[in-house]
């Protein structure tokens, strides 16, 4: 026994993704050794099936790489987006037995791992506003916070996917005189290459036109430019996702505290307009949170949670690693 386990002398993280999955392999001193990257792996997009052949792909690339075998890796960490719920965790479980590596881990929702990745002291509030949005928070004690996640239908804002669904309502209020005309009329004409507004109209209605989350940077574009439709959008979108943030300040208690609250996704490189109205709400209720921007891979926080099962992190155990990825995907060219 001791001989096998002397053989575990790594530890791995994955980020399972909807767009794409990352794998990362780190020593147990935190130097990061190998990468890989999949396609998307989120359950509720590809399967259940899906998701394990992808996470398997993206695990066996990884390894191959640096050379490791599976029976030498100590634990593992897994952020996985679609695990939203406690009623979904023996489904995650199952695909993760079924890859058959001998080793220990842990899981979390994708926004977690971001929280752990960027906040110094590994407890703060994520806020995760790329193609959707999601906020988790985690306090000193582990104890949780968080939102459903489950976007519009749920009344939550502030990513790309729910700010285009807002510019088609403002649209289409535009088009029946319920509100005013607005530029984001003919930027949707012009991206679906229709010729008229009802033409445009009545293909969002019949669903022949599905208008991409991209469109998010041609939205705030018209925001910058102007467009008085268009900025009342931004401004709701930032606002609506700073209410949640406050949510979850709340239920961590932690309102009077210093705290890090870590943004990750496409929606915080907008620049001024939306990341200061989303910032003033925050402050105006907890003065003292500090926003961070990560500038690593979540999949970071993914080897953290593996270091964590195992009793192995340490500020210097996550300095190591931070420095270390940076100049890992350096070489592979994911940071620029």
């Amino acid at each position: 026994m001791a001989t096998q386990m002397s053989l575990k002398k790594y530890l791995l993280g994955v980020d399972v993704g909807s767009t794409k999955t990352h794998a990362m392999l780190a020593d147990t001193n935190g130097k990061a050794l190998g990468f890989s990257q999949g396609g998307g792996g989120n359950y509720e997009v590809v399967g259940v099936e899906g998701m394990t052949n992808t996470i398997n792909s993206v695990i066996s690339d990884c390894l191959h790489k640096v050379k490791v075998s599976q029976e030498e890796i100590l634990a593992m960490g897994f952020g996985i987006s679609g695990y939203d719920w406690p009623s979904e965790k023996p489904m995650m479980i199952d695909a993760i037995d079924s890859l058959s590596i001998p080793a220990k881990y842990k899981i979390a929702n994708d926004a977690e791992i971001g929280l752990i990745a960027g906040a110094p002291d590994g407890w703060g509030i994520a806020v995760d506003a790329g193609t959707g949005n999601n906020i988790r928070g985690r306090g000193k004690a582990g104890e949780s916070g968080r939102i459903t996640g489950n976007s519009i239908s749920f009344g939550e804002f502030g990513g790309a996917s729910e700010l285009v669904w807002l510019a088609i309502t403002a649209a289409t209020y535009a088009w029946s005189l319920r509100g005013p005309k607005t530029k984001l009329t003919s930027i949707f004409m012009e991206h679906t290459g229709v010729e008229s507004e009802d033409t445009l109209i009545e293909g969002l209605a019949t669903h022949q036109i599905n208008l991409s989350p991209t469109l998010a940077k041609d939205i705030i574009q018209a925001a910058i430019d102007g467009d008085k439709v268009a900025q009342d959008i931004v401004d709701f979108s930032a606002h609506d996702l700073a209410k949640n943030v406050i949510s979850v300040i709340k239920q961590l208690d932690i309102k009077d505290e210093n705290f890090d609250i870590v943004l990750i996704g496409s929606m915080f490189k907008s620049g001024d307009i939306y990341i200061s109205p989303f910032s003033q709400t925050i402050l105006a209720f907890a003065p003292n949170a500090r926003f961070i921007s990560l500038e690593v891979p979540p999949v970071l926080g993914a080897v953290l949670l593996a270091a964590e099962k195992v009793d192995l992190l340490s500020q210097d155990f996550r300095k190591t690693l931070n420095q270390s990825t940076r100049a890992l995907l350096d070489r592979v060219n994911l940071i620029s």
